[in-house]
């Protein structure tokens, strides 16, 4: 049996203490303080209001009477997926405060279902075997509704409480 080095032993277990050192994640960084967490929360549901709007309108073009434009679906598409960029930013926001955690996840929520609508409202409105009970729901579309109106309200709520002494 070969002798092995002298100090070869030391040397191995330095180079693995490194390797080991560098495979474990960085500390997470210290929790940002409350009101810069209502901050960034608060941005993010002002962009998702602005996509409302303008999902909101999509929605109730769809709902018109006669054929829909197909500007309407471009229309609708681009509000579908601001709302799914906007969702992903929401999950990805640092928030450690317990009553903020849960208006994010009662945001997602909303814009989930603005998505939902979004996406029926197109359905209705392209569809392809169409019949009287299809367009009887389509001509009742006129908006993403009362949880857009929700949506609004969390984010006035946050503006009330960031503006708060």
């Amino acid at each position: 049996m070969p002798a092995s080095p002298p100090g070869s032993g030391t040397a191995l277990r330095r180079r693995a203490v490194r390797l080991v050192t560098r495979l474990r994640p960085p500390p997470a960084p210290p929790p940002l303080p409350r009101q810069v967490q209502v901050q960034v929360l608060l941005a993010v549901l002002e962009e998702a209001v602005t996509a409302q709007q303008r999902a909101d309108a999509a929605v109730a073009s769809c709902g018109e009477p006669g054929p829909v434009a197909g500007q309407v679906a471009r229309d609708c598409c681009d509000a579908s997926s601001a709302f799914l960029h906007l969702r992903a930013r929401l999950r990805k926001l640092p928030l450690t405060d317990p009553d903020l955690a849960q208006a994010r996840a009662y945001a997602g929520r909303l814009l989930d279902y603005d998505q939902w609508m979004v996406h029926q409202s197109v359905n209705l409105a392209f569809t392809v075997h169409p019949d009287a009970r299809t367009e009887a729901a389509r001509l009742q579309l006129n908006g993403l509704g009362r949880p857009a109106d929700d949506l609004r309200r969390l984010r006035d709520t946050l503006k009330a409480q960031e503006d708060a002494p």
